[in-house]
């Protein structure tokens, strides 16, 4: 992945992407999409369906899809990866889940633009940030942090994005960050934390979109939840019939890949290119 101010080669070519638009006089507006959990084949079945319309449609320079659960529900592999970036995806974030498929040990070292979480430990393969160009050509960061809260005893997640967003001070000051989370509480102190720091927070994990997109006094878009893509007929993508039986008999069952009414959840933040600071940010929500 390219680190210097020269447009990433790695970034896929779709027609339609990467003419500037202007936002002002003075300026430019960077159209970024997230797009929310992708949860097996489910969710990448919408990807190859719907993604590419999506791009063109809303103008979009730079993709960003949190993938932990991309292969079988659980994890990622090097095959499911490719799959994704081939729909237009053009950095693949990440939590908890990603080490459940053993095979992305060897993936992270050959893919960079896959992150995972920036504060787990050092000695564990993949990078918890990229700098990218833009289709536009507009340079900027992309963070991936977890929190702790009912999650992994993990490094602290202010502490990390304290490091990285400060070793990034004199660099590009779009920063778009994936803060894979359980606690809304501590999605919110994250963002009151970063607000006026960092371009937008986006919150992954519970795979249900929430209805609070804002943009903070100082310039931060925040959502507490992106939501997820796959099947929305089920328990946050699986099968309703497994999580009703772990939930009535408190034994742990196989969980399965929904596959019925399958769509996305997304959300479209717009960036004054000059500042940094975000200038919207949109709940997307389709279905297939």
């Amino acid at each position: 992945m390219c680190r210097g101010a020269a447009p990433s080669p790695h970034l896929s070519k779709h027609t339609g992407r990467g003419k500037r638009r202007p936002y002002d006089e003075k300026g430019y507006e960077l159209r970024i999409l997230f797009v929310g959990d992708v949860v097996g084949k489910s969710g990448r079945a919408v990807l190859k369906r719907q993604l590419f319309e999506i791009l063109q449609d809303s103008a979009i320079d730079l993709c960003i899809a949190n993938c932990e659960n991309a292969a079988g529900g659980f994890g990622l592999t090097a095959e499911v990866g490719e799959e994704i970036l081939a729909t237009g995806v053009d950095v693949m974030t990440s939590g908890n889940h990603i080490w459940d498929k053993k095979e992305v040990f060897d993936y992270f070292r050959q893919e960079p633009r896959l992150l995972r979480p920036a504060n787990y430990v050092a000695d564990l393969p993949g990078k918890g940030f990229i700098r990218v160009s833009s289709h536009s050509g507009v340079n900027l960061a992309i963070v991936n942090i977890s929190g702790r809260a009912f999650l992994d005893n993990i490094d602290c997640p202010f502490q990390a994005i304290d490091r990285i967003v400060g070793a990034l001070d004199d660099k590009p000051p779009i920063i778009v960050v994936d803060f894979h989370a359980e606690a809304t509480a501590e999605k919110l102190a994250m963002a009151w934390y970063l607000d006026g720091r960092v371009s937008a927070l986006i919150g992954t994990h519970t795979h249900v979109q929430t209805a609070d997109e804002r943009i903070l006094p100082k310039g931060t878009a925040y959502i507490t939840d992106v939501g997820m893509t796959g099947a929305f007929d089920g328990v946050i993508g699986f099968r309703a019939e497994d999580s009703i039986y772990r939930f009535k008999t408190g034994v742990s069952r196989s969980l399965q890949v929904a596959k019925e009414n399958k769509g996305i959840n997304a959300v479209i933040v717009s960036i004054d290119e000059t500042t940094g600071k975000a200038t919207s940010i949109e709940r997307y929500s389709a279905t297939t």
